[in-house]
């Protein structure tokens, strides 16, 4: 599953975006810096997400939306078409992000 995948299933499963997801989690005082832990004990109480989803998010809320370009235009499993991700909601991503 792509990166990008990740953070549209969680968006399916939460209603929430990413980019909502990093200001609750700033809101929180997670932000850069911030260990994984207490990130994903978060959104596993209130969200109930489990470890990978969680772990996509802890990405996007300690890093941001750049990602590593070793899986972008591969056409693999993990195939990503940009190496930012879209953080704004799924049903506003432009086509072929």
């Amino acid at each position: 599953m792509s990166f990008q995948a990740y953070l549209d299933n969680i968006e399916t499963k939460t209603g929430l975006t990413p980019r909502r997801f990093t200001e609750l989690a700033e809101e929180r005082g997670f932000g850069p810096g911030t260990k994984a832990t207490p990130i994903i004990q978060w959104l596993s109480d209130e969200h109930g997400l489990g470890r990978g989803h969680a772990m996509a998010l802890v990405h996007v809320i300690t890093k941001g939306d750049k990602i590593s370009s070793k899986h972008v235009g591969t056409g693999g499993t993990h195939n990503d078409n940009s190496d930012r991700l879209w953080l704004d909601g799924k049903d506003t991503r432009p086509e072929g992000w």
